[in-house]
């Protein structure tokens, strides 16, 4: 089948990678793409974000499916314009989307549903913010109700910048905060079936030892060797099927990604959020371990044929990803600084580390930066020492002027496994 993906990130790169490596794509093509997907992928040029644009161009390059990577053009309904124009798309529609455009109405559903989560308060005035603040105590967990790029999440002991953030926020959710360890949980669904995928962690903060300001994530494993072997079954049971469930009853059928952030808690399995499309970096990982071809579950989700498609099949290595950053990054990132080095991993790594781009653009025959999150360094090993030790030997190839990189993703994981 002939395949279109939308969007331009580390994500995308990693979905038009595993795409390419399916002997069933015979035609793959990527809008707005990036340098590194240029690879893989015939780059065509889009607003994301114009559900017609994407139907057009769909239509006019004869894809027989339209995968919509970021969770903006999803709320926006782009999934909806695909679709009205008969071609198959996965990607929840518009209305199904807001489980992760806004806050308030994921725990409205996970209230229906009975999935266990935070208690939270939404609050739109300076009182109620304050009451809710006062309510729950520190540590202070605030989000913004929409979309924030992965950064409209504060967590802090500190009540003054809890509040300055929940003030800056039109509409704000203020919860209790969860302790234990994060898990991430991909499930690909067609509205009635849940093929649950392997669990990764992510790390969301921007210095080792989860010091410093929460990001997009900057690195991430799978599988979780600490984690309990019946998780994955646990949460397909008190969350995933549920959740879709409960959308389907309302008449907001779900199809598509979810994803369920969850904390491991003393006192069992909670949902600190949803997403509505695969996650980054854990999206990286997670593919870099799927052994069943990635085209055929895609369509099936699409299509509403989950119920046909075989077992998942796994590889038994281990897979980690570090994000190389730009200067600055999350603040206001420095770009345009050339990046070197990427023909080295691929000469000397190659085929157990990788590189996925993140943000960069082609500069004449240079590469250069244009994001914050620049690159996706992945690798798989036999465990995920040897992941770790290929992914940071391939992050000491890369030059790229400023940039900053954690040096401790997975390294408790592996120490303990």
């Amino acid at each position: 089948m002939k395949v279109l993906v939308i969007g331009g990130g580390a994500r995308e790169h990693a979905l038009c990678r595993s795409l390419s490596l399916d002997p069933d794509v015979t035609a793959l093509y990527c809008a707005p793409g990036n340098a590194g997907i240029a690879e893989v992928a015939e780059l065509h040029p889009v607003d994301a974000l114009d559900g017609e644009a994407v139907a057009r161009l769909a239509t006019e390059l004869g894809a027989e499916l339209v995968v919509v990577g970021p969770e903006a053009p999803l709320v926006a309904g782009v999934a909806d314009a695909v679709r009205a124009a008969g071609i198959p798309c996965f990607g929840p529609s518009g209305e199904a989307a807001r489980l992760e455009g806004s806050k308030a109405f994921a725990k409205d559903v996970m209230a229906g549903a009975n999935v266990p989560t935070a208690r939270s308060y939404v609050c739109t005035t300076p009182a109620e913010i304050d009451a809710a603040l006062d309510a729950f105590g520190a540590p202070y967990v605030v989000k913004d109700d929409g979309l924030a790029a992965g950064k409209g999440v504060v967590v802090t002991d500190d009540l003054e910048t809890a509040r300055a953030h929940a003030l800056a926020c039109d509409r704000v959710v203020i919860e209790e905060f969860l302790d234990g360890p994060e898990v991430s949980l991909f499930a690909i669904t067609d509205g009635t079936t849940v093929l649950p995928l392997q669990p990764a962690q992510d790390f969301k903060r921007a210095l080792d030892g989860d010091e410093g300001p929460n990001t997009g994530g900057m690195g991430a494993y799978s599988p979780l060797p600490w984690a309990d072997p019946k998780l994955v079954d646990e949460v397909m049971r008190t969350v995933l099927q549920p959740t879709v469930d409960e959308l389907r009853r309302r008449g907001t059928p779900f199809s598509g990604l979810l994803y369920a952030g969850l904390a491991i808690t003393s006192r069992g399995v909670r949902v600190i959020e949803f997403n509505a499309r695969f996650g980054d970096p854990e999206t990286q990982v997670v593919l870099a371990r799927l052994k069943t071809p990635l085209a055929g579950l895609l369509l099936g989700s699409a299509n509403g044929t989950l119920d046909a498609v075989p077992a998942l099949t796994w590889h038994d290595d281990a897979a980690v990803t570090v994000v190389i950053a730009s200067h600055n990054y999350p603040g206001t990132p420095r770009t345009g600084d050339p990046i070197d080095g990427l023909a080295d991993v691929v000469a000397k790594d190659a085929p157990d580390a990788f590189v996925l781009h993140a943000g960069t653009r082609q500069e004449g025959d240079a590469v250069v930066s244009a994001g914050g999150r620049v690159l996706s360094v992945t690798a798989t090993g036999k465990d995920l020492t040897q992941a770790r030790e290929r992914a940071y030997a391939a992050v000491g190839r890369i030059r790229l002027d400023g940039s900053q990189h954690r040096t401790d993703i997975a390294r408790k994981a592996a120490e303990e496994a």
